[in-house]
C-alpha cells in the first residue's frame, strides 16, 4: 500500500471506531488526519491519573469490548464479580455483562468526573444525555459525587440528572439497539484490523478469549509494528473474532 493510501486507510479506521468509543471522532473529517491525531476526548485522562482497580493480566482494557480504560476513564465503572474486580469502560458494558453474561455484580462503583476517583454508584448523581460524547452509546452518561457538580455540568452541557438505578434502566432500555450499532461497527473495525494485521504484524495461530486478551498479547509479544490505540483495538477485534 502506498504511503498516501495508507494515510487515508488509517483515517477511515478512526471514523469506523468512533462509535465504539462514543462517536468522539465522528466530527473530524477524513481529510484532516493530523487534527484527529491531536484531538483529546472528554473521557480521556493520562495514565497516571487513572485508577485501575482490576488485577487481571489484561487490566488496562475493558473485559467486554477491549477498549482502553484510561482513554475512556470518565465513564469507567467497576464491580466485584466472584471475588475479583472487573472494570468497564462504560455503563453500557456493565449492563452487557449483567444481561448477556448473567454476571452477578456486587459493589458497583463509578468514576466521579470531578475528582477522577471511584465512588459508590448508588450515591452518585448521573447526568444522562449531555452534549459530551458517550462511551459505547449514543446517549452519554457521566457521574458525579456531588449534586452541585452535576448541576454545573448540566448548565454547560445539558442532560438530565438522575440516580444510578434510573441511569441503569435507561442503559438497559436502549441496550438492544446499541448492541446492534456496536456489533456493526466492531465488524467493520475487525475488517480494517485484518488489513492492518496482514500489513504490519507477525502472524499467530493463538485463539483469544477476548479483545482485551488479544491486545495484551500483541503488546507483550511486540507482534505488530508500532500501532496507535485505535489500530491496536482494530487488530485486537480481528484476532478475537476471526
Amino acid at each position: 500500500m502506498k504511503r498516501e493510501g495508507l494515510g487515508k486507510f488509517v483515517c477511515k479506521i478512526f471514523v469506523c471506531l468512533s462509535l465504539l468509543g462514543g462517536t468522539a471522532y465522528a466530527e473530524v473529517k477524513e481529510e484532516a488526519p493530523q487534527k484527529m491525531k491531536n484531538a483529546k476526548m472528554f473521557q480521556s485522562v493520562a495514565m497516571d491519573e487513572a485508577t485501575i482497580l482490576q488485577d487481571s493480566k489484561n487490566k488496562l482494557y475493558c473485559p467486554l469490548c477491549g477498549m482502553n480504560l484510561p482513554m475512556f476513564y470518565k465513564t469507567n465503572h467497576a464491580a466485584l464479580h466472584e471475588g475479583h474486580t472487573k472494570q468497564y469502560c462504560s455503563l453500557h458494558c456493565l449492563v452487557e455483562d449483567k444481561i448477556q453474561n448473567k454476571a452477578d455484580l456486587k459493589d458497583i462503583q463509578v468514576v466521579d468526573v470531578t475528582s477522577l476517583k471511584f465512588i459508590d454508584a448508588q450515591s452518585a448523581t448521573y447526568v444522562v444525555g449531555s452534549s459530551k460524547k458517550g462511551t459505547m452509546s449514543m446517549v452519554s452518561k457521566y457521574a458525579f459525587a456531588k449534586k452541585a457538580d452535576a448541576e454545573v455540568f448540566v448548565k454547560e452541557f445539558g442532560g438530565e440528572m438522575m440516580g444510578f438505578e434510573e441511569a441503569y434502566i435507561r442503559a438497559s432500555q436502549g441496550f438492544e439497539k446499541e448492541m446492534m450499532m456496536v456489533s456493526e461497527n466492531q465488524a467493520t473495525a475487525g475488517q480494517k484490523g485484518e488489513m492492518i494485521y496482514n500489513k504490519m504484524c507477525q502472524k499467530t495461530d493463538i485463539l483469544f478469549a477476548s479483545t482485551a486478551e488479544a491486545k495484551t498479547f500483541i503488546k507483550e509479544q511486540k507482534l505488530c509494528e508500532k500501532l496507535d490505540e485505535k489500530q491496536l483495538q482494530a487488530v485486537g477485534l480481528y484476532l478475537y473474532k476471526r
